[in-house]
């Protein structure tokens, strides 16, 4: 198949679905409001902690309605689809509300979706129960490097996988609410790298996850530095690390912040880079036995995962809600990427590799 066969960002199918949306941070203001503007996505109404910063980005996207609390966005009728940036431990008590509410049909959650994998697993049922439409915003699924490297996979371009990696080293920016969680990297950033290993390669049957205090970071935690293996079924032995304090970080000190990605397989190599450290395009590159005769090819898109991967988010709820097909985000997957978490941190305190089938999502 044609290097131009490569889809890095789905089209959008659907769009006639108001949405409301709750929190006016950076995620809001710079990801989710400049993609769903480029897609023409109807935002009919915004609120957030800070009523003065939810008018001040309504201004900006020309968004026509500030409502004075999440509550009473949320009882807003005229949104079909809630659209939540709000930190993870205030997050549960608004889709609870959400879905209480005749008018909202789906909605949208930031990961993690919850601090625990109990009140995720209670999410997931009290959204079934509801008839409601739950997704949570993993949103590193539709980076075009990862949506790339995913056809390569399913079109067997690579043959037999045999090793893959993820390596960061860059500089989150933890949001000031992160200080108060006993839990921090494993939870809030390999999040990102866990999720889109399962999406590459299936569900993973062990995790050995490795950790350290990271001295440059400013604030109390227990898990800084983290070094997880993943084995899966298919015996893909897979490594994510996460370094997010990356250093050094003195003035003057023209940083190598990257996160970078290889998969090996028998017929072939993929690697690249994820760009948002730099604000820049991930990238790609691959060679094949069977589809390019061992030569280095490297498909090229213009979009990049900040902003343009949350067209790709909403739009598979957007069609979800509009067509009554299950999301592509679905809660009841994401449950179980919080079961990996989780198992990560169970081998962290025990010490040892934890079996999936320890954790139980039932």
């Amino acid at each position: 198949m044609a290097m131009h066969d490569f889809q890095p960002d789905p089209s959008v199918r659907s769009k006639e679905q108001p949405i409301g949306c709750i929190g006016a941070g950076m995620i809001m203001a710079e990801c989710h409001l400049a993609a769903y503007k480029e897609a023409g996505f109807p935002v009919v109404a915004i609120a957030s902690r800070t009523p003065a910063r939810a008018a001040a980005v309504a201004e900006r996207w020309g968004i026509g309605k500030v409502h004075d609390t999440p509550e009473a966005l949320i009882a807003d009728p005229s949104i079909t689809i809630l659209d939540i940036a709000y930190p993870p431990d205030q997050q549960p008590a608004l889709i609870r509300a959400a879905l209480k509410q005749p008018h909202i049909k789906g909605i949208l959650a930031q990961k993690p979706l919850a601090l625990t994998l109990a009140e995720a697993i209670a999410l997931r049922d009290e959204a079934a129960a509801a008839g409601k439409i739950l997704s949570v915003n993993q949103n590193m699924r539709y980076d075009q490097s990862m949506r790339v490297l995913k056809q390569i996979l399913d079109r067997g371009e690579l043959g037999e996988i045999v090793f893959a990696q993820i390596d960061m080293h860059a500089i989150p920016h933890w949001q000031g609410f992160l200080e108060g969680y006993d839990r921090l990297t494993l939870a809030n950033m390999s999040v990102h790298h866990l999720d889109v290993l399962r999406f590459l390669f299936g569900d993973p049957e062990e995790i050995t996850t490795l950790t350290r205090k990271d001295p440059r970071t400013k604030f109390d935690h227990s898990d800084g530095i983290t070094v997880s293996t993943l084995r899966f079924p298919s015996g893909v032995l897979a490594l994510s690390l996460e370094d997010v304090w990356s250093g050094p970080r003195a003035e003057g000190y023209r940083d190598d912040q990257h996160i970078t990605f290889r998969v090996e397989g028998t017929a072939g190599v993929a690697k690249g880079t994820i760009g948002w450290p730099t604000g820049a395009a991930s990238t790609l590159t691959y060679a094949s036995q069977k589809t390019t005769k061992g030569e280095w090819v490297t498909p090229t898109w213009g979009t990049m995962w900040f902003p343009h991967a949350f067209i790709g988010v909403m739009e598979q709820l957007q069609h979800a809600v509009t067509t009554g097909l299950s999301p592509a985000l679905s809660v009841a997957d994401n449950v179980r990427t919080v079961a990996l978490i989780e198992a990560g941190y169970r081998s962290i305190a025990e010490g040892r590799t934890v079996r999936l089938s320890e954790i139980k999502t039932d």
